[in-house]
């Protein structure tokens, strides 16, 4: 920190002060003799003062800093010092109600119930089996474990809102199902028809063909014929052990086929 020091023009009014005063004091000592000498002391002191309350280092020093704050904005100890706004004081947050576990039971449900939806639209689609063998075929490991996952969380599904305990189970048990699926339709895509040696593949293209015939055929008896075949075709990849056909997909395949006859 900078002391203060008074400004030339205040020595020089001191000096031409203590001049006066010391001649005064002379010329009294000569006239009137050394006894009452000391009587102009007192104006001397008095002009002392005075220059050292008109040029008062300190309060020129504070008034300095005041400055100084009020161009920094920053607050200070000194009057005058500009102060930023005091931060406002926020609410605290207010607590988070936890989930109500008959809407988290009830949000589980709706899930397993999309899951399913979603199992079984594959198992019924011949074409889809016939694209991703390995979301059909258990001795895929992927596979077998969304079975487990998926028999799991259909043992603990309930009508109603069980006892909490049952409700967390069954919510635990679905998010397991829900990752196994992924988990078995990713490696599904990944395998597709891989596993299978060259004839294998032409003669589930040669079904796929067959098949979309039938669906897309507008005359009867093409499409009766179509389905036929198919249906020939994918009993001797079943017990060859090709391709896994669930039961839904070959019942949904008889179904087709028997609403293309005509009517007796």
């Amino acid at each position: 920190m900078r002391r203060s020091v008074p400004p030339p023009g205040a020595f020089l009014v001191l000096a031409l002060v203590m001049m006066i005063t010391m001649g005064t004091a002379g010329l009294v000592a000569v006239s009137v003799g050394l006894a009452v000498a000391s009587v102009p002391i007192m104006p001397m002191v008095v002009g002392i003062g005075l220059i050292l309350a008109l040029t008062n280092p300190h309060r020129r020093h504070r008034r300095r800093l005041r400055r100084a704050a009020a161009r920094r904005g920053m607050p200070g100890p000194y009057p005058g010092a500009v102060r930023p706004p005091m931060p406002r004081r926020m609410p605290p947050p207010r607590p988070v109600a936890p989930p109500r576990p008959d809407l988290h039971w009830a949000h589980a449900r709706s899930r397993f119930h999309a899951l399913r939806d979603a199992y079984a639209a594959h198992e019924c689609d011949t074409l889809s089996v016939l694209r991703l063998p390995a979301l059909s075929d258990v001795s895929v490991p992927s596979t077998a474990r969304f079975v487990d996952a998926f028999a799991e969380a259909q043992a603990l599904e309930t009508d109603l809102f069980p006892p909490p305990p049952h409700a967390i189970a069954f919510a635990r048990a679905v998010d397991k199902a829900e990752r196994a699926w992924q988990a078995a339709l990713d490696a599904a895509e990944r395998i597709r028809l891989s596993a299978l040696t060259a004839e294998e593949r032409r003669t589930i293209e040669r079904v796929v063909k067959l098949l979309t015939t039938a669906r897309d055929s507008d005359s009867d008896p093409e499409r009766h014929a179509a389905y036929a075949l198919a249906r020939t075709e994918l009993d001797k990849l079943d017990r060859a052990g090709v391709v896994h056909v669930p039961r839904l997909a070959k019942a949904a395949l008889d179904s087709a086929a028997r609403g293309s006859l005509p009517a007796a």
